[in-house]
C-alpha cells in the first residue's frame, strides 16, 4: 500500500498533474451521463436554424444581438454534426479548459501556493450556481468566450516579469474577441487593473511607482475596452438586451439608486453563499431512485479520494500568511460587482433557477477566489483542506444529480414528439399549437417551437420569411405575444429567422404531463376537465382546439437526434386510436383498444380510456364501453363523471338505437348521475 501512496504523491507533484486531476473531476461531475444527453433550451432553435435552414439563416438569427458571436457558431458547426454527444464532449472540454486557465492565473498570482491554485480552479470547475452545463450546443460557446477572456489575462500576467510585445498583442487579441462576441464578461475587463496591481506586489516598487507601472501595463486594455464601449453605443447596439436603467434614473434618481444597491447586494449573495449552499441539497428519494442515490454517493467518495491525495500529498503548509489569503478574498470582492453589473443594468435577474442562472457565469472566478481565500484563513490546515474537499465533493455530487435531471428531461421530450407524430401525422401550416408547461424543466416554448417546425416542416427554407408553426405556453405568453384566449385574434411572432402569422381560430391544443400520454384536447370534454390544473390555462386552450387542422397525410419526419422509435406501449395504441377516432374509423379504434388493454401497461390518466369507450360503443360492444367508463369513474367520481356524461351524450347523438344501447344508457345515467343525458 505504501509504494502505491508514494507513487500517487509523486504524480500529484508532477507539473501537469492538475489538468489531469481537473479532467477527472470534470468527468465525475458532468461526464458520466453524456451518452444519455440531448439538446436543451436554446440548443434546439439554434441547432435547427444552423443545420436545417443553413449558415445564412444563422447569420440572420444573430444579426440583431451578437453577430460576432454568430461567426463563432459558423466555425464550430462546420467541425461537428448535429449529434448531441459531440457537443456534450465539446462543451465539457471547454469547461475544463477554463478551469485549467483559472489554475494557471492563480498559480501565477500566488506562485508558492500550488494547492491553493488547484483548490480555486476545482471550485471554479464545479461551481454549483450554474447547472446548465448540458445545454451543450449553447454553453460550449459561452465557455469559449470565457476561455478567450481568461487566456488574455494569463498572457498579460506572463508579460509582467518578462515583457513581450508578441504576448501583449496576443493578450489584446483575445481580449478583443471576448469584448466583441458577447456582453456577459464585458465589465470584468475593468478588473484587469486589480490583477496587474496584485502581480506587481513582489517587484520591490513603492506605491507611486507601482501605481505608475500598473497604469502603463493597463492602458492598452483600457483603450481597447473604450473602443468596445464606443462600438456598442454607436456602431452596434444590442437590440435584444438594452440598458434599461437610464430611463428609470431620469424619472426617479434616488429610488432607482437605492433599488440598484439592494439588487447588487442580493445578487452578490445569490452567486456566492446561496450558490454554494446548493451543493448540500441532498437527493430526494421521491424523485431520485436507489440507483441514482447510490451513484451520487460513489461520485462524492471518489472525488474525496482524489482530493485527499492532492491536499495531503505534501508536508509543507500553504497560504502561510493571512495576508495572502486576504489578497485572494479582496481580489474576488473587487471582481464580484463587475461580474453581475451587466445584469443589473439590463434589468435581468441574477438567479439560481434555470435558465436565468446563466447570469452566474461571470461570477464564477470571483466567487471561487473568495471561497478559496476564506477557507485558507482557517488556521488549522487539516480543517481547511477537509472543508474544501467536502465543498468540492458535494458540489460534484450536486452536478451529477442535475445531470440525471437533464437526462430524464431529454427522454421526456423525445417521448413528447414521438407521441405527437403518432397522433398527428401532419399539421396544416399557420397553426398555433398550445401546450401546458410543467412536463419539461429545461425547455422553453421557443425551444419546442423549433422542434415542432423541424418535425412538421422538414424541408422548410427561409426564402419566404415565414415560419409555419408556433408552440406557446399560454401561461408564458398570455397578454403578450398571445393577446387573449378568445377566438379570432390574429397573431404575429418574430422568430428571428422568419415570422409566424396565425390566429386563435386555427389552434391545436395538447396536454402533456408524464407518465400520462400526450393528448389532443377535446373542446367538448376537456373544457371542463378539472384534472387539468388551473395554473396551466389549458381548459381555456381546449375550447380553442380543433382536429380540423390535423392532417392525416403523414408529413411529419422525426429528426435523427430523437433516436429510434420507442417500443410500442400503451401510449402508442392510445395515440393511434385517437387518430382513428378523428377519422371515424371505429373498428380500428376497437381493435387498438383490444391490443392496448392486453398489454402489461395501463393508462395514467383516466380520460385516456375515453377514446376506447367511444370506439367500443360505436362498434356495438356496449359492455366494454360501460366497463371502461366505470374504471375511469372510480378514479375520481367528482372530476370524471361530468366528463363521462359529456362523452356519453356525444355517443348517444352519434349511434343508432338498440335495446342493448338503451339498457347501457340507463345504467350510465344511474352510475354517473348524468341527469341531463
Amino acid at each position: 500500500m505504501q509504494p502505491l501512496l508514494n507513487r500517487l504523491r509523486k504524480f500529484v507533484s508532477w507539473p501537469w498533474a492538475v489538468p489531469v486531476l481537473l479532467a477527472l473531476i470534470s468527468i465525475l461531475a458532468y461526464g458520466l451521463l453524456l451518452p444519455k444527453m440531448g439538446f436543451y433550451w436554446d440548443d434546439l432553435p439554434i441547432s435547427w436554424v444552423r443545420y436545417e435552414l443553413g449558415a445564412q439563416a444563422l447569420t440572420r438569427y444573430f444579426s440583431n444581438n451578437r453577430p460576432v458571436w454568430g461567426l463563432l457558431y459558423q466555425l464550430t458547426t462546420r467541425l461537428f454534426p448535429q449529434v448531441p454527444i459531440y457537443w456534450q464532449i465539446f462543451a465539457l472540454f471547454w469547461r475544463w479548459v477554463t478551469a485549467v486557465l483559472v489554475w494557471a492565473i492563480v498559480a501565477r498570482l500566488w506562485p508558492k501556493q500550488t494547492r491553493f491554485a488547484f483548490g480555486v480552479s476545482a471550485l471554479f470547475l464545479i461551481y454549483p450556481g450554474f447547472n446548465a452545463q448540458w445545454t451543450a450546443f449553447l454553453y460550449s460557446h459561452f465557455f469559449i468566450v470565457l476561455a478567450f477572456f481568461l487566456f488574455s489575462q494569463h498572457c498579460m500576467l506572463w508579460t509582467i516579469p518578462r515583457p513581450s510585445w508578441k504576448l501583449t498583442l496576443l493578450s489584446l487579441f483575445f481580449s478583443a474577441l471576448s469584448l466583441w462576441m458577447m456582453e456577459y464578461f464585458f465589465l470584468l475587463e475593468l478588473t484587469r487593473v486589480a490583477l496587474i496591481w496584485l502581480a506587481l506586489r513582489d517587484e520591490g516598487l513603492d506605491s507611486s511607482h507601482r501605481l505608475k507601472r500598473t497604469l502603463q501595463l493597463w492602458w492598452p486594455y483600457l483603450a481597447l475596452f473604450a473602443a468596445a464601449v464606443f462600438s456598442r453605443l454607436f456602431i452596434f447596439n444590442n437590440q435584444v438586451y438594452g440598458i434599461g436603467l437610464g430611463s428609470r434614473l431620469k424619472t426617479d434618481f434616488v429610488n432607482t439608486l437605492v433599488s440598484l444597491f439592494i439588487t447588487a447586494l442580493k445578487s452578490m449573495w445569490t452567486v456566492s453563499a446561496a450558490a454554494w449552499a446548493q451543493a448540500f441539497q441532498l437527493p430526494n428519494p421521491a424523485v431520485n431512485g436507489p440507483r441514482t442515490i447510490a451513484s451520487y454517493v460513489v461520485v462524492i467518495l471518489v472525488t474525496l479520494a482524489i482530493l485527499f491525495f492532492v491536499f495531503w500529498s505534501k508536508a509543507e503548509s500553504e497560504m502561510q500568511t493571512k495576508r495572502e489569503a486576504w489578497s485572494a478574498v479582496i481580489l474576488g470582492l473587487i471582481m464580484l460587482p463587475f461580474a453581475s453589473a451587466p445584469f443589473w443594468l439590463t434589468d435581468l435577474p441574477v438567479s439560481l433557477s434555470f435558465p436565468a442562472n446563466r447570469s452566474t457565469l461571470p461570477s464564477m472566478f470571483a466567487v471561487s477566489l473568495i471561497a478559496g481565500g476564506l477557507l485558507a484563513l482557517i488556521p488549522w490546515m487539516r480543517a481547511h483542506y477537509a472543508l474544501l474537499a467536502l465543498l468540492i465533493g458535494f458540489a460534484v455530487g450536486r452536478q451529477f444529480l442535475w445531470a440525471t435531471d437533464f437526462s430524464r428531461d431529454w427522454d421526456v421530450q423525445k417521448n413528447l414528439f414521438w407521441q405527437m407524430t403518432w397522433r398527428v401525422p401532419g399539421i396544416q401550416p399557420n397553426t398555433l399549437v398550445l401546450m401546458n408547461e410543467g412536463a419539461l424543466n429545461f425547455y422553453a416554448d421557443n425551444s419546442l417551437s423549433a422542434a415542432l417546425t423541424w418535425i412538421y416542416a422538414p424541408k422548410l427554407t427561409t426564402d419566404s420569411g415565414q415560419i409555419p408553426y408556433l408552440l406557446f405556453y399560454p401561461t408564458n405568453r398570455l397578454n403578450g405575444a398571445l393577446p387573449s384566449l378568445d377566438k379570432g385574434i390574429n397573431l404575429s411572432y418574430d422568430y428571428l429567422v422568419g415570422s409566424f402569422r396565425g390566429s386563435t381560430s386555427q389552434v391545436v391544443s395538447f396536454y402533456y404531463l408524464p407518465p400520462a400520454c400526450l393528448r389532443v384536447l377535446d373542446p367538448d370534454i376537456d373544457a371542463n376537465n378539472h384534472f387539468i390544473p388551473d395554473q396551466y390555462m389549458m381548459r381555456e386552450g381546449a375550447a380553442l382546439s380543433s382536429t380540423a387542422w390535423i392532417q392525416t397525410d403523414e408529413t411529419a419526419h422525426m429528426p435523427k437526434v430523437y433516436g429510434p422509435e420507442p417500443k410500442h406501449g400503451w401510449c402508442y395504441y392510445f395515440e393511434k386510436a385517437d387518430l382513428a377516432r378523428q377519422e371515424g374509423n371505429w373498428g380500428q379504434v376497437a381493435q387498438l383498444g383490444d391490443k392496448a388493454f392486453a398489454l402489461n401497461d395501463y393508462p395514467n390518466d383516466p380520460s385516456e380510456r375515453f377514446v376506447f369507450v367511444e370506439g367500443y360503443a360505436h362498434t356495438g360492444d356496449w359492455q366494454k364501453a360501460l366497463d371502461y367508463s366505470i374504471q375511469s369513474h372510480r378514479v375520481s367520481p367528482t372530476y370524471i363523471d361530468p366528463m363521462l356524461c359529456k362523452l356519453w351524450s356525444r355517443i348517444e347523438s352519434t349511434t343508432q338505437p338498440s335495446a342493448e344501447r338503451e339498457s347501457t344508457f340507463m345504467e350510465v345515467r344511474t352510475k354517473f348521475t348524468c341527469l341531463g343525458t
